[in-house]
């Protein structure tokens, strides 16, 4: 996601979720630079990372921030202030407790950056598996994760799956058509016999991660997977200028060996 935050300052709008490849010829200008955050509660615990943007010719030093202030209160009345870790990264074990909506406070010379969110239930995954899917008359290779939508109540969603440790597709959802049932995400990766990178191959290692979030970390998400249609930046999640996100979710999480054999046909 860092790498989304630095293209996203160039206005260079790419859509993550694509498997198409095509040659792009990128104009991008000079910025001032702002600082990133991506932050979270979750069941795991509370961590925020800090950085600063660069332009796309400047190596020269770090964008990692170690000197920020960061505190997150909860509307149960809890306050915890975040220690630096390492790598713009400030972070606590304290975990989030599901319906506290949680407020991040971040101070950094000079400037005041704020969000929040509240921490949604833990979500239920029924399947993920690999299955073969006709379109056109070939067949495309794809990952199917159902889960269960959280009863009797509105839910939001985010997907990510990551493959051999690096992101590889991520996804948002919502229980509008189907409340209260199985709901389904489907990965594209490539058509059969494709020699595009992004088919698997045998021994590839999956890790699947299923979040519960809260409407305005959807909006922020779906936003950002409309960057291509709309050629506009993410909502804002912040106050104060800041780009990025918070997002206080509970996280269930799945992993699995990818082999060609199981793969299952699928109309």
């Amino acid at each position: 996601m860092r790498k989304i935050l630095h293209i996203l300052v160039l206005l260079v709008p790419l859509i993550i979720l694509s498997s198409c490849k095509k040659d792009i010829e990128i104009d991008y200008h000079q910025v001032n630079p702002l600082y990133a955050v991506e932050a979270s509660v979750s069941n795991e615990g509370m961590q925020a990372r800090i950085s600063m943007t660069n332009d796309m010719d400047d190596n020269s030093t770090t964008s990692d921030i170690s000197e920020a202030i960061v505190v997150i209160t909860g509307s149960d009345g809890s306050s915890v202030t975040l220690p630096y870790v390492r790598n713009g990264i400030y972070k606590s074990s304290e975990k989030g407790i599901p319906g506290v909506t949680y407020t991040i406070d971040i101070q950094i010379d000079g400037h005041h950056f704020t969000s929040s969110s509240t921490m949604q239930k833990m979500p239920t995954i029924n399947q993920f598996h690999f299955i073969w899917k006709p379109i056109m008359g070939e067949r495309f290779l794809m990952g199917e994760l159902l889960f269960q939508d959280i009863p009797n109540e509105d839910n939001w969603y985010f997907v990510h799956l990551y493959r051999n440790n690096k992101g590889f597709r991520w996804g948002v959802k919502r229980d509008e058509v189907d409340p209260n049932k199985e709901l389904q995400q489907l990965f594209s990766f490539a058509r059969e016999g494709s020699s595009d990178e992004d088919m698997l191959v045998e021994g590839d290692r999956m890790h699947l991660e299923l979040r519960s979030i809260d409407q305005k970390t959807y909006d922020y998400f779906y936003s950002m997977q409309m960057m291509d249609n709309t050629g506009t930046n993410p909502l804002q999640n912040f106050t104060g200028g800041c780009l990025g996100y918070f997002s206080a979710y509970s996280q269930v999480t799945y992993d699995c060996v990818f082999h060609t054999a199981e793969v299952v046909e699928k109309d």
